[in-house]
């Protein structure tokens, strides 16, 4: 049962010359409203060649939002770009209404479904770094605390302002502090993970497009523990942090198969900068598979947005795979579809194409793989149970002076065990 929205108000969005992506990008904050439980009563949008510097909006466009919030008798509105604190102080004393923009929306989603501590941590981070800048606005008349003695009276002569400020910057300062320690903590965890010698494979593209429920699906068919599932829903954002699972094909190919947050148009450039420690495991990655909602007519829009963001973290020279997602509800959106190459079409939630899959991510990972035949001497047999799960075995011979058996391993591994390489 859908669970009735907590509230109503208006979104607006301003349209500036050439933004091919608006009404997508309006369509969005109206989704991003609906996932705060807020309910869009009316869509307002506005023509310009710039952002009005003081209200966002122009002066007619204001009259005639006060005038639909009366009509609506609704006290939110919502602006679909991040605006300025004096934005936001002009706007609430014209309007009469708590004003909104996408950035906030954004940060509540975010503190919501953050589970992990480091989640949690960043997304508290981004919005004390969003708060700062506009405190100013909450008690610019503030008087000066009362002077005293000692060390009680630490902050003697500030202005409530300047104490809410000073104990923000001193919070990020901590928090920061505690960020480092525990992508210290991960970072150990990924060069532990690089002595391996195992690939990484990162699940990377647009919210909501089904990267949760492709891995779960993988994870089924690869026979992994089921307590190894992640949390796949179908809501905005249901992934803020970063989850890792070894995938072993049935020849015996392993690679860590990686979970990220979804990407979204505007992301706040505070959560960029707080998620960039979580998303350094993509920049590790040797191949992206990039995530497409087949069944989205938006999806060429979606995926250069998330391309966008690729470029921008230094991600955009990995090898990718588009993986079209949900085919099994786009039948008739596919002919319209402009695939991107190299693809795969696949249905997390059936099953379908996993097969195309794991062949696109076999040639990608490991087609440099060399295949050769070695001779195991019988007082080595212990190294026989060593191939069988280190390399693809192909053909086992029990010969006068040893086994003989033919691989397919990384080029690492044969080299390691190129003494044993038959002439």
């Amino acid at each position: 049962m859908t669970q009735p929205f907590k509230d109503k108000a208006v979104i607006i969005g301003l349209q500036m010359n050439g933004q091919e992506d608006f009404e997508h990008s309006m369509e969005e904050l109206g989704n991003l409203a609906n996932a705060c439980d807020i309910e869009v009563a009316a869509v307002l949008t506005q023509k310009a060649e710039r952002i009005h510097p003081a209200h966002y909006i122009g002066s007619g466009k204001i009259e005639e939002l006060s005038d639909l919030l009366k009509m609506l008798e609704t006290t939110i509105v919502i602006f679909n770009d991040e605006l300025s604190p004096s934005q936001v102080r002009n706007l609430e004393k014209r309007l009469d209404a708590a004003v909104l923009d996408r950035t906030t929306l954004i940060l509540n989603i975010f503190a919501e479904r953050a589970r992990s501590r480091e989640s949690q941590l960043q997304v508290e981070l981004a919005r004390l770094q969003y708060v700062l800048p506009r405190l100013s606005g909450i008690s610019s008349s503030s008087g000066r605390q009362r002077g005293g003695v000692g060390t009680k009276n630490r902050g003697s002569g500030e202005t409530k302002l300047e104490l809410s400020q000073r104990r923000i910057e001193e919070k990020i300062t901590e928090l920061n502090r505690e960020l480092e320690l525990l992508v210290s903590q991960r970072q150990t965890q990924r060069r532990r993970r690089q002595k391996t010698e195992m690939p990484v494979v990162s699940l990377v593209g647009y919210t909501n497009t089904g990267k949760s429920s492709l891995m779960n699906a993988m994870l089924d068919k690869y026979d992994a523990a089921s307590d190894k599932a992640v949390l796949a829903k179908d809501m905005l954002f249901a992934t803020l942090q970063t989850s890792v699972r070894q995938i072993s094909l049935p020849d015996r190919k392993r690679f860590l198969l990686t979970d990220t947050v979804g990407f979204v148009s505007k992301l706040p450039h505070h959560l960029v900068k707080a998620f960039r420690s979580t998303l350094e495991e993509v920049l590790e990655s040797d191949l992206l598979l990039h995530v497409v909602d087949a069944s989205n007519s938006d999806a060429e829009q979606l995926i250069e947005v998330t391309n966008q963001t690729l470029k921008d973290l230094g991600a955009d020279k990995i090898p990718v795979v588009y993986v079209y997602n949900k085919i099994d509800l786009s039948s008739e959106l596919m002919k319209e579809i402009q695939v991107r190459r190299p693809a795969v079409f696949v249905s997390a939630k059936t099953g379908q194409g996993l097969d195309q899959l794991e062949d696109a991510i076999k040639e990608q990972l490991f087609g440099h793989y060399e295949r050769v035949a070695l001779n195991i001497p019988y007082d080595q047999g212990h190294l026989l149970s060593y191939f069988h799960e280190h390399a693809n075995v192909e053909t086992v011979l029990y010969e006068e002076d040893g086994t003989k058996l033919t691989i397919e391993a990384s080029p690492v591994e044969v080299k390691k065990w190129s003494h044993l390489q038959a002439e």
